[in-house]
């Protein structure tokens, strides 16, 4: 078309047209998966309540509540959520039967049973992860909703009744997992075990990539190293959730559990690598660094040297020091590790291999190649994993071990149980004292708040707020429903009471998934939560306003309660978890150089894969660095102590240990020089990378010496 084929001005007028036309298609594309999840959020909770109806269940409205709080915007959360809460459900109504089994006349003893079993719950809540916490926290909760239907108006226990209640109850909740899985395995293929495999290549190329850049510039941007070790021991601490979402997909995956928590610790034992590599090469003078650093990127592949490229999924933006080292050569971003896990797996095998073959003359040489070969060997198992997710058929991944549980702190877990105990008691001792009707709704609603938000620490209280805000808001929304929309619309049918409730729990569910910010988050779950015991729909629909606001002051009171407890016993905070996790760093390293605690170098990596998977988001960045230090420092002591024992150096060793355990880095020091002479006088190979193994244990104590002294820096 030429110029003079259209009028003047239109033009413009339609470029105009479609670019509108464009920024419409790009929000619809954008506002359709939220808004898909919103409809099968509503299909759930109308599937659950159907069947509920059906079978002319007490309580209906709890399997509705069920399926909201069950559904999740991804399959595997969705169903790994489902999974965790049948069970809680289970253990909830088992323990409801047996409290009112032994105490069937004594009202005092059952709810201070009660009390207990919340404050234990909210202890497993605090030290297990993700949806086992989950779990743990619903055990809690059920026998208190179990409970609300046991006792009377002052507390009194209904043992006649505890068997029927609680199978009641529990099939309530198990219809509505049940149909949020129906619904969301039927409309949601999932693909968690794929976006895991994302984040692992994406991690693991930075990784590679940007170590390769330290090596070619030769240490002279260590300060720019440190703050990309930082951001990405926070990528891997925030590989959690989705490990868990990967698994709720896949029963393959959980069988091999193992494996992927073996990958994990592989990417901090390469991050620990990275750092004794970037601290030793800051310590050389320009051209020593040059040439030690020049003689082990030799060694490095090739396949692992070049940074991710801009489209990867996963890549940060910008340029890092990876960029050096990828000039001219063939990419191996994310996608090449999602296509070729195995392949690359043999090539980190073999380069590790060839580092620690890799013949030197100096201890400064060893440590980097052996170092460097630590990190491949963490990238080794970080593939092993990858090769698991995508699943490749060439190579069967082995499944060694167990999942362990691993506690890097029980103190947290003390203080939400305390708090979890006087909470729950204190609204039971207001029930009996005012024989309130609707005191065994505000203990359910209390048990629920203290019990799902203790696990969240610092951001317990503020997400307790919101919760209750989004409460309020659900309050009007199910007002407006039970005593507007329902009676006024003739709604005589299920059909169509489905519709009126899907025109608020459709965009709630799509609020609820396009939510990124934590606060939106906590509001818009906590309207997903409260909606149905609000409105509380039965076979017969009674529009009582005394019972609706009574119930309503009885739900509001419960979060009140919650709330005040985590102001009269706060979670510890931020700056106070990460010194005792440091300090506790310290003494586990302490009793390791005695040999009581973890002898191999896995077993040190895994306990403190835990304590830096538990470190604050607000930690410092020497904080970070001071347990990546502990965490090379434990590792070379386990492999120095096997070399030694061997050269009959043994007692050498002990007296720089004691100086170490007693917090004299000075003393210890000598020590390990006074050890280093001894082995430079013994010629082989195993002299040699006990040397290394002291010039890394040095230089990590001469850069944290306040922290190794004192136990925590200030």
């Amino acid at each position: 078309m030429t110029e003079g084929d259209v009028p003047a001005g239109s033009a413009p007028q339609q470029w105009r047209v479609i670019f509108d036309l464009r920024r419409a298609t790009e929000a619809l594309r954008a506002a359709s998966p939220p808004l898909i999840f919103g409809v099968r959020l509503w299909a759930s909770v109308c599937l659950a309540l159907y069947i509920a109806f059906w079978l002319e269940l007490n309580n209906p409205y709890w399997a509705g509540t069920s399926a909201a709080i069950v559904c999740q915007p991804h399959l595997g959360a969705s169903l790994r959520k489902g999974w965790y809460r049948l069970i809680g459900t289970l253990v909830g109504a088992v323990v409801s039967v047996l409290l009112t089994a032994c105490f069937p006349q004594d009202r005092a003893l059952f709810l201070g049973g009660l009390a207990l079993w919340g404050a234990a719950c909210a202890f497993a809540a605090t030290l297990l992860r993700n949806f086992a916490s989950y779990s743990a926290a619903l055990a809690g909760y059920t026998v208190a909703i179990v409970a609300g239907d046991l006792l009377g108006a002052t507390g009194g226990v209904n043992g006649d009744a505890a068997f029927l209640v609680a199978v009641n109850r529990a099939s309530e909740i198990c219809i509505g997992i049940v149909s949020a899985g129906i619904v969301l395995a039927g409309t949601d293929f999932g693909g968690a075990p794929r976006r895991l495999a994302t984040l692992f290549a994406a991690i693991s190329s930075e990784i590679t990539s940007r170590f390769a850049g330290t090596l070619a510039v030769a240490g002279a941007n260590f300060d720019d190293t440190q703050e990309e070790r930082r951001e990405l021991t926070r990528r891997v601490i925030a590989l959690d959730p989705v490990v868990d979402e990967a698994f709720g997909e896949s029963a393959q995956l959980r069988y091999y559990s193992p494996v992927l928590q073996t990958a994990v610790d592989g990417l901090f034992a390469a991050l620990a690598g990275w750092r004794a590599v970037a601290v030793h090469l800051s310590s050389l003078s320009a051209d020593q660094a040059r040439r030690e650093a020049d003689a082990v990127l030799h060694s490095m592949p090739e396949e692992l040297r070049s940074a991710p490229e801009d489209g990867d999924p996963g890549s940060a933006s910008g340029a890092g020091p990876g960029a050096l080292a990828s000039q001219g050569r063939s990419g191996a971003g994310p996608a090449r590790w999602l296509a070729h896990p195995v392949g690359l797996r043999r090539i980190c095998a073999a380069a590790r291999r060839r580092l620690i073959a890799l013949p030197t003359e100096t201890p400064s040489r060893r440590l980097l190649a052996d170092q460097a070969a630590n990190l491949l060997a963490g990238m080794t198992r970080t593939l092993n994993g990858l090769a698991l997710l995508v699943a490749d058929p060439a190579h069967p991944v082995p499944r060694r071990g167990r999942r362990r549980l691993r506690v890097p702190d029980w103190l947290p877990a003390l203080v939400n149980a305390a708090r979890a105990f006087v909470a729950i008691g204190a609204v039971e001792l207001f029930w009996i004292v005012t024989t309130w009707p609707s005191g065994g709704t505000a203990i359910s609603f209390t048990a629920i708040i203290v019990l799902l938000l203790a696990p969240r620490a610092d951001q317990a209280y503020l997400a307790g707020v919101i919760f209750l805000l989004g409460t309020l808001l659900n309050v009007v929304l199910a007002a407006t429903i039970a005593f507007a929309a329902l009676p006024g619309s003739g709604a005589e049918t299920f059909a169509a009471f489905s519709l009126i409730i899907g025109v608020c729990l459709v965009p709630i569910g799509a609020l609820l998934a396009h939510a990124r910010r934590p606060w939106e988050i906590a509001m818009f779950t906590a309207m997903t939560i409260t909606f149905m015991p609000l409105l509380a729909p039965t076979n017969q629909m009674v529009y009582d306003t005394v019972q609706f606001y009574n119930g309503t002051v009885a739900i509001v009171a419960g979060i009140g309660v919650a709330l005040l407890s985590f102001r009269v016993l706060p979670p510890l905070s931020p700056a106070y978890r990460t010194r005792r996790l440091l300090a506790l760093t310290l003494h586990d390293l302490r009793r390791l150089t005695t040999g009581r605690i973890p002898r191999t170098p896995e077993g040190w990596r895994g306990r403190m894969s835990g304590r830096l998977s538990a470190l604050p988001d607000q930690a410092e960045p020497l904080q970070r660095s001071q347990l990546l230090a502990a965490l090379s420092v434990g590792t070379e002591i386990v492999r120095l102590r096997r070399v030694v024992r061997r050269a009959d150096l043994g007692s050498e060793l002990d007296t720089a240990l004691e100086a170490l355990r007693r917090g004299d880095i000075a003393l210890a020091a000598s020590r390990l020089d006074g050890l280093d002479d001894a082995l430079a006088a013994r010629p082989g190979a195993g002299a040699l990378r006990a040397r290394c193994s002291i010039l890394a244990i040095s230089e990590a104590l001469t850069q944290h010496a306040g922290y190794f002294e004192a136990g925590v820096s200030g």
